[in-house]
């Protein structure tokens, strides 16, 4: 900014890395007009592309989303088990372009078992995308060899560990974790406090009997349950898409 002659410099959000911070002191001194953006483009960049990486720099764990697709009362299969498709083909094609945005997609042994997931990105026609995460499974369970999780490239890891923190540190540096197992993995991050954000796919219809989205979130007493905000909500196709957060107070 100096070298180029930057008279007036507006920044959204204060480097968390202190190795890193204080750039905006260093222009000031140089005789930069420096200043902070308001409080809603502040909140929009840390509610925004940026917000697994600062979450990675303050907290030094991965930023973590529950993403569920559901019946409007809770329920991800029928009582005979049926699942698919709960949700209609713009959930899943929205689902699709939310993995290439992450770093690592994670189900549980379970799932990988009913389902025989691969956990790839793909285009509307089936096709691999250019950017794909790591894939990984949740358990003590062995991954078989032909498990479709396993594919191809290398870009798979069995987490042999039932214990979400320790899962999350197996996973190494990585900024952004889509947690997309079923309701007994679901439970487990939430008990142990590790959903950073939601991301929740409503169908429109009632099922009343099968399988709810989430099993043992330890919570006993209703001023005990895991609150969120909603951050973001649309239509797609039948479908209702929210995006929510934790609340921190």
């Amino acid at each position: 900014a100096l070298a180029a002659g930057v008279a007036r410099v507006v920044y959204a959000v204060r480097d968390p890395n202190p190795l890193a911070a204080g750039g905006a002191e260093t222009l000031r001194r140089a005789g930069v007009d420096v200043a902070r953006a308001d409080d809603d483009q502040v909140a929009a960049a840390e509610q925004g592309p940026l917000r697994a990486w600062l979450h990675r720099q303050r907290s030094g764990r991965p930023y973590v989303t529950w993403k569920y697709a559901a019946t409007l009362d809770g329920r991800v299969a029928a009582a005979d088990g049926s699942s698919r498709w709960i949700t209609g083909p713009e959930s899943r094609h929205h689902v699709h372009g939310r993995r290439q945005e992450i770093d690592v997609v994670v189900v549980g042994s379970g799932t990988r078992a009913a389902d025989d997931p691969s956990l790839t990105a793909r285009s509307d026609d089936g096709a691999p995308t250019d950017r794909q995460p790591l894939r990984a499974v949740m358990g003590l369970t062995p991954v078989p060899p032909d498990a479709a999780v396993r594919g191809s490239d290398g870009r798979f890891r069995h987490l042999a560990t039932r214990d979400p923190a320790e899962a999350l540190a197996m996973l190494g540096d990585v900024q952004h974790v889509l947690v997309e197992g079923g309701p007994r993995l679901a439970g487990a991050f939430l008990a142990a406090g590790l959903v950073d954000e939601v991301e929740a796919y409503l169908a429109p219809i009632v099922l009343g009997d099968g399988r709810s989205a989430v099993q043992g979130a330890g919570v006993g007493t209703l001023t005990d349950a895991h609150g969120f905000k909603v951050r973001e909500n649309a239509t797609l196709g039948r479908d209702v898409y929210l995006r929510m957060t934790r609340r921190t107070a």
